[in-house]
């Protein structure tokens, strides 16, 4: 599939030879939601002629070269959501031996993804010229140097500043390493390797939070920091030895991103359907423990267990998702969520309960993967800067969501976080059918796109 403007309104025709949209799926039915931005690439702040292919591939590679470096990515990817994500299991010993409540120590959490959501465009505009494969190499380093500083930490605040330093590392190496997959694999399977590199996400829930949990109690927090650390060095060779060089094809301005979100309607769409579904699945996940135990009626002991089994259903769910148009399977994930949340909020039963949080992580998994597919699809010629506006959006979002599930719940009752959660996604679903699903393809030009009815 190509991603083509319309008629009338191309900008130069590129020198390079036109080829297949890299789209992380492209089915029979399914268009690009507009056409790529045609602003005069004199115009200041104008994004550049569309190109039909985001970046060159490696030549004369051999094809496991490619997926050896898509799993370095994803792996990568594993650490740095694991790194974030890991106060949360350590809230408590953390505020304990260095004398803050644990309200305070939260901040380990919340600090790291607002920082995340600031650097996501900061980062990829600083980055310049660079090679990327530099950049991620420099991310990972960052990260392992402040899990050891925290591990080293005499006091919270060298612990909350060590935290500032993840949310740099991970907003810069998300929004860098969400579109390379393109440039690693051959296009057929640019959807599997993005599902492979997402596929860290999850797997950080699943594996490696209950991990340095488990080690926190095991040997003390420190040793779970510097474990994190030690992980981000392993990580840190691995993109040295297996990613080819990556220089940038393109340097991305600061007036490049408002530009992107003002001219590309596809764009702004994924921005949108990012903030309403990010914000609704963590409006409900973040009090998923009370709910379960006050309208599901499920012991406190068997929380864990489920969690757990939430955790893999979203692994299972972005594999299940990445191959897939993204468009459609935002449209169905987010469908989806809308029953599931608002079930779950009224249903009582502890069997009811854990079939929908199952099926709430299944739909849920599929969300990272489709939304970075919709952004390589609105943006070819600029998946960087495209990336960067999601990764900001989707940080920002789980801070909202957070922050909208708890006055939910303090001002109303536990049910009202997942209805709350529903609404907002059956918001995302309502976007997602206006903006990408209802309009008939225009194929007179054979590429299959949507007109300027968006």
């Amino acid at each position: 599939m190509t991603s083509a403007a319309a008629p009338g309104n191309n900008p130069a025709p590129s020198p390079e030879p036109s080829g297949p949209d890299p789209a992380p799926a492209s089915g029979p039915d399914s268009v690009p939601l507009s056409a790529p931005v045609s602003a005069p690439a004199s115009r200041p702040g104008s994004v550049s002629p569309p190109v039909a292919r985001p970046a060159p591939r490696s030549g004369g590679a051999a094809p496991w070269k490619g997926w050896a470096a898509v799993c370095a990515v994803s792996l990568g990817i594993f650490c740095l959501i694991t790194s974030e994500l890991l106060p949360v299991g350590l809230l408590t010993p953390v505020g304990a031996a260095l004398g803050v409540s644990d309200g305070t120590a939260g901040l380990m959490v919340t600090a790291p993804g607002l920082i995340a959501g600031i650097c996501a465009p900061l980062v990829t505009v600083g980055a310049g010229r660079l090679d990327r494969r530099l950049v991620l190499c420099v991310l990972i380093a960052l990260m392992v140097a402040a899990n050891l500083a925290a591990a080293l930490a005499p006091n919270f605040a060298v612990v909350l500043a060590a935290r500032l330093l993840v949310g740099v590392s991970v907003g810069g190496f998300w929004a860098v390493a969400g579109g390379l997959a393109v440039r690693l694999v051959p296009e057929r399977h640019v959807g599997r390797a993005t599902a492979l590199v997402f596929g860290g996400v999850p797997t950080a829930s699943v594996l490696g939070v209950p991990a340095g949990t488990l080690l926190g109690e095991l040997g003390g927090w420190r040793a779970a920091f510097a474990a994190v650390g030690g992980l981000g060095l392993v990580t840190l060779t691995a993109l040295l030895v297996l990613l080819p060089p990556l220089p940038a094809t393109r340097r991305i301005t600061f007036p490049e991103l408002p530009a992107l979100l003002r001219e590309n309607r596809a764009v702004r769409a994924g921005v949108v359907v990012t903030f309403f579904v990010v914000t609704g699945q963590f409006a409900a996940y973040t009090f998923v423990r009370p709910i379960l135990q006050e309208v599901s009626g499920v012991d406190a002991e068997y929380i864990s267990t489920l969690l757990l089994g939430y955790g893999v259903a979203g692994v299972a769910g972005n594999f299940l998702a990445g191959p897939r148009d993204a468009y459609r399977t935002l449209l169905v994930v987010s469908s989806s969520l809308t029953v599931v949340l608002a079930l779950i909020a009224v249903l009582p039963g502890p069997a009811v309960g854990t079939v929908l949080l199952l099926a709430w992580g299944l739909a849920y998994g599929g969300v990272s993967v489709s939304v970075q597919g919709w952004m390589i699809k609105a943006a070819p010629e600029a998946p960087e800067a495209a990336s960067s506006l999601m990764v900001a959006m989707f940080n920002f979002a789980i801070a909202a969501g957070a922050l909208c599930g708890g006055l939910a719940v303090d001002n109303l009752s536990e049910p009202a976080a997942p209805l709350g959660g529903a609404a907002l996604m059956l918001a995302a679903a309502a976007t997602v059918w206006v903006t990408a699903i209802r309009h008939t393809p225009d194929r007179s030009d054979g590429q299959g796109r949507i007109g300027h009815r968006a």
